[in-house]
């Protein structure tokens, strides 16, 4: 860490007692609102009420494999290898100082889970977390949202960065954690306060930072339970920016999107995610690179430009950290024709490009194929079959006799080489369509994984099991029945060219 934190004081202190290091002029005032177009209000206050809409129970959809895609799209500031960066910014100084990388285990509800062998400080590559332990530990964490919280973030603090759920089989080996954060601090960090806020229970209490860096905050473990980043600004903050694009898939010619501008805060960005996910329309996310080229400044104003013109609603947005508010902004984009188009997000006091993107049908075709050919499988599956006389059904059973064949136009089980193709088809996200759309249990896929370190063949051995366990349905046509709606287009694919 290349900075310390300015907390004198020791210990933790109750939210409701009076704050001391009160920054002078009033900071943004967050609630708790549902997901709405970047024009309206969305400051309704979201205390009990929000907590319980996002209950546990709507945190342990993610044992849903769409849990995987939300993951996904949860890391805009992770390089190829999946380590947790951003693009190098101007303002930020550089920290020469690398962890040990660990890639978690992902389990059911969201959860990852590490086991750390020794002593020593390791970087989670998928999250950015920063575990300090003393001895060998196992530690199982989850992303968490802002907004269930809003009612215990009170002024002058805001949202820093992430929420954390942390749990350790021994806490006393866990001595520190470092919480990412999406601010940009340049020169301003002397500015800055910097603490934690730690939900306990039904309340909470803000907690010192023990240090802190252009990219984390460091926390010394006193219980484990949710925690996140908080700070406070005697000047306007900068957050390191993404911009988060889906389309609206429907039968229209028409192309509509929702374009998200958010602080690259993975809590903020899982809220998206899901109120998309759980919105009226169908939504396809647009793969395109979201981290912003230029910060954004609270209280600044944006405008999306789109060439060829499109309609924009709003036109204008000032931008505000919506961690802590349950409705989401976002920009409405409709074009009539679907032609190849730039968007661009630019600060109006500048006119400077903050970030820019190419769209072309390409980036939406797949899945709008992949849509049609489960149409087109679903109809075929639907059809009746024509009605056949008794000595028709006399003589195709008299040749199922004859062949080995099992008539009635049921096709073999799929083979071991068939198996093969579809394992390696298959990426990151196959435990979970396993669990989801196979109904294989969680402790039958950590026993494959116990006993086999190939991927591909730990895939395989699923759906091998998966095979034995339908007997004669063990079919392609049936493989894809029940994965249709989750697996990979390429999977689908093969699975039909079996099948005929």
């Amino acid at each position: 860490m290349s900075r310390r934190g300015q907390e004198p004081d020791s210990g933790a202190e109750s939210l409701s007692s009076d704050e001391k290091e009160v920054v002078a002029g009033g900071m943004e005032g967050e609630g708790s609102a549902e997901e709405h177009p970047a024009g309206e209000d969305g400051s309704e206050n979201g205390s009990s009420s929000s907590s319980e809409e996002e209950s546990d129970a709507e945190e342990s959809d993610g044992r849903r494999s769409g849990e995987e895609q939300e993951e996904k799209e949860l890391l805009p500031h992770c390089n190829a290898s999946g380590v947790n960066c951003l693009p190098s910014c101007e303002h930020c100084r550089k920290e020469n100082d690398q962890k040990e990388q660990v890639t978690p285990r992902r389990l059911s509800g969201g959860q990852h889970v590490v086991q750390l062998d020794a002593e020593g400080t390791y970087q989670c590559s998928l999250t950015g977390l920063i575990f300090e332990v003393t001895g060998a530990v196992k530690i199982t964490y989850s992303l968490l949202s802002w907004s269930k919280y809003a009612n215990l973030v009170e002024k002058p603090w805001i949202v820093g960065g992430p929420l954390f759920d942390v749990r350790c089989d021994s806490a006393a080996a866990l001595t520190s954690i470092q919480f990412p954060h999406s601010l940009c601090l340049g020169d301003h960090g002397a500015g800055m306060a910097f603490k934690v806020l730690h939900i306990k229970g039904e309340g909470a209490a803000i907690e010192p930072s023990a240090d802190y860096s252009a990219s984390h905050v460091k926390w010394l473990v006193s219980s484990l339970s949710p925690v996140g980043p908080l700070i406070q600004s005697q000047e306007p903050v900068q957050y390191h920016g993404a911009v988060i694009l889906y389309k609206v898939v429907d039968e229209h010619p028409s192309l509509s999107f929702r374009v998200y501008v958010a602080t690259n805060n993975d809590s903020f960005i899982k809220d998206i995610s899901r109120a998309v996910k759980h919105s009226n329309k169908k939504f396809v996310k647009i793969d395109k690179p979201p981290v912003c080229q230029k910060l954004l400044q609270k209280g600044k104003r944006y405008r999306l430009v789109c060439e060829p013109e499109a309609e924009i609603t709003p036109e204008e947005i000032e931008f505000v950290d919506g961690s802590l508010l349950k409705l989401k902004s976002y920009i409405e984009v409709y074009l009539e024709k679907p032609d190849d188009f730039t968007l661009s997000l630019v600060e109006l006091e500048s006119d400077a490009t903050v970030w820019k993107a190419k769209l072309r049908e390409s980036d939406w075709i797949h899945y709008d194929q992949n849509k049609n050919e489960q149409k087109r499988s679903a109809v075929s599956v639907k059809k009746r079959k024509p009605a056949i006389s008794i000595l028709e059904e006399e003589e195709l059973c008299s040749k199922k006799q004859k062949t080995g064949n099992n008539g009635d136009g049921i096709e073999p089980k799929l083979t071991d080489q068939q198996l093969m193709v579809i394992a390696k088809l298959f990426g990151r996200q196959w435990r979970e369509i396993a669990i989801e759309c196979l109904q294989m249990e969680m402790k039958d896929i950590e026993q494959i994984q116990a006993t086999e370190e190939e991927v591909n063949i730990q895939k395989f051995l699923v759906l091998s099991k998966w095979r034995d366990r339908e007997q004669s349905n063990g079919t392609a046509e049936a493989l894809y029945r029940s994965l249709h709606e989750k697996a990979p287009y390429e999977i689908l694919q093969a699975l039909q060219g079996f099948s005929s």
